[in-house]
């Protein structure tokens, strides 16, 4: 069976793409089969071939599987703004229902490692009714947390892993990215998320701008992921 699991971050623009390339080449140095989904994509372009949002387009550059855009990030919205919103602007609504229906009907491919990266953070609305937190819980994927290590990450690193304990999901592992290199005392900060929060840490990825996921996947121990 498929190791799968969702990807979230304390924040939007804290580096979950950039975990998930990382995770997805780390998988793949081991020789394993890759997939990734991006369900929901706020922050598209206008191309030739239709709505192209960068995140997606990173996964599918590193991921062994061979799939279309659309499979991949089937729900592509213009403007970056919360999920609700950008579909609201276009006339659509957004349901987990449907959401989760592709995301189950793309992991029948049963590839050996898959990652399904959110948008934004953990609470942020797809409609007036649901979250992006209830599409792990409706799939049941263990959740990774990436962390982005600036001043203030401690407390949205904490708040986030109580919301997603308290949401019953298993809580795989955290990943640190740095955003701020200058960030004062870094590794005092790291120490004490490896101590507080309630799930391993699979690695730290350092400001390394530029940097390849396959460089990037050096930083990151998948034993935990992977069952050894």
């Amino acid at each position: 069976m498929a190791k799968a699991y969702f990807v979230t971050g304390t924040d939007t623009g804290v580096g979950k793409t950039t975990a998930s390339c990382a995770l997805l080449a780390a998988a793949k140095a081991r020789g394993l089969r890759t997939l990734a989904l991006k369900p929901v994509a706020a922050g598209c372009v206008e191309t030739p071939e239709g709505l192209r949002n960068d995140d997606a387009l990173a996964l599918m550059a590193v991921m062994t599987e061979v799939m279309s855009y659309d499979e991949v990030n089937p729900v592509a919205l213009r403007e970056p703004l919360s999920p609700h919103l950008a579909a609201l602007h276009e006339g659509r609504r957004l349901s987990v229902a449907r959401i989760g229906g592709l995301v189950r009907g793309a992991l029948m491919r049963r590839p050996d490692f898959a990652v399904v990266e959110g948008a934004g953070g953990w609470r942020v609305p797809i409609s007036d009714r649901e979250i992006m937190s209830d599409l792990p819980r409706a799939l049941g994927l263990p959740v990774i947390l990436v962390v982005g290590l600036r001043l203030g990450c401690l407390n949205h690193a904490i708040l986030t892993a109580e919301a997603m304990a308290k949401d019953g999901v298993r809580l795989a592992g955290w990943i640190g990215n740095v955003l701020d290199p200058a960030m004062p005392a870094l590794d005092g900060n790291i120490g004490t998320l490896k101590t507080i929060l309630p799930m391993p840490c699979l690695g730290v990825l350092p400001w390394q701008p530029g940097a390849t996921p396959g460089e990037m996947a050096a930083h990151l121990d998948l034993h935990e992921l992977l069952g050894e």
